[in-house]
């Protein structure tokens, strides 16, 4: 079911269950929430964790601030929920005076539902808005300045590496092209730009679709925010603590599947260094596969289909 709060802030909770059973949730024990959301992992994971556990929650998004807080009050008392990226972590229980997640941490990434069908945030085409697609509504680059500033190069770039689109060029040109007699200022101009640009369009997806998820990667540093996130926290982690990630398109689970891996293997070095200098192994994988959405969620969330949950746990 979805997360309501006065009917302003939607989200639906991804794979509830199947991620705060991969935290092994226990009494007395440190967790973070990464990605509060609307606070569905954050009141799940309270619930198993009381009375005497301590969860701190982040999410840069003050809507979904708000209503996490919401979704949670009858946990106050061992929850803390701050508006800050996952980025910040580290900082963040430092600040605390905490030395080690005893618990885990959970990562959801990906925009939520809200963030997605709110007009005014621009991360849809499905309406006409401006555009916007930021995360934090206080970060000063926006997808309106990356499209009328970057150049035919750096958009192609953008478009082929972060939304593995098949015509980047084409798309590109044409955006720098329409760009000089007038801003492109909304969704709706730009992704009928973008179906203007390629050759065909036919299938299910629209074509701007690719476009648009590479646009919001960019301007919020996803990719780069992950990668940078996991190799930070897991020296906070302490033995057996777990880090649950739930990705949502195959960019998202190669990266953590490959840091996943990197960091459960005792040797890195490449073959011709004849003594290893890497560092002890880190992380042992739980989930050898990812576990997926199950038919029943997928049928009251058709989204949750492409939603991919991996397990690891500190060694």
């Amino acid at each position: 079911m979805s997360d309501n709060v006065n009917n302003e802030f939607c989200h639906y909770t991804v794979m509830l269950n199947e991620a705060v059973d991969g935290l092994d949730c226990q009494d007395g024990k440190i967790y973070i929430d990464a990605t509060a959301g609307g606070g569905g992992h954050s009141y799940e994971i309270a619930k198993r964790i009381s009375p005497n556990g301590r969860l701190i929650s982040t999410d840069m998004d003050i809507e979904a601030i708000n209503a996490a807080c919401k979704k949670t009050e009858e946990f106050s008392d061992i929850i803390e929920i701050v508006q800050a990226s996952y980025t910040e972590v580290p900082e963040i229980i430092k600040a605390r005076e905490i030395d080690k997640i005893t618990g885990g941490i959970l990562f959801d990434l990906g925009a939520s539902f809200h963030q997605l069908t709110s007009t005014e945030r621009g991360f849809s085409f499905s309406k006409d808005a401006p555009l916007d697609m930021r995360f934090n509504s206080d970060d000063s680059f926006s997808a309106y300045d990356l499209i009328n500033t970057y150049k035919e190069d750096e958009l192609a770039n953008v478009f082929r590496l972060y939304g593995e689109e098949r015509f980047p060029g084409r798309i590109a040109r044409r955006i720098v092209e329409e760009r000089k007699k007038e801003p492109i200022k909304t969704t709706l101009q730009l992704a009928n730009l973008i179906k203007a640009s390629i050759p065909f369009s036919k299938g299910k997806i629209h074509p701007a679709t690719r476009v648009f998820q590479a646009i919001r990667i960019e301007v919020n540093n996803e990719l780069k925010n992950i990668e940078k996130a996991i190799k930070r926290i897991i020296p906070f982690l302490e033995k057996d603590a777990r880090i649950v990630v739930i990705s949502f398109h195959s960019l998202e689970d190669r990266l953590v599947k490959n840091l996943f891996k990197y960091y459960s293997s005792s040797c890195n070095c490449p073959p011709e260094q004849l003594i290893c200098k890497c560092d002890p192994r880190q992380l042992e994988i739980l989930t050898k596969k990812p576990i997926v959405a199950s038919e029943e969620e997928v049928k009251l969330n058709p989204p949750s289909r492409s939603a991919k949950l991996r397990v690891a746990k500190k060694v």
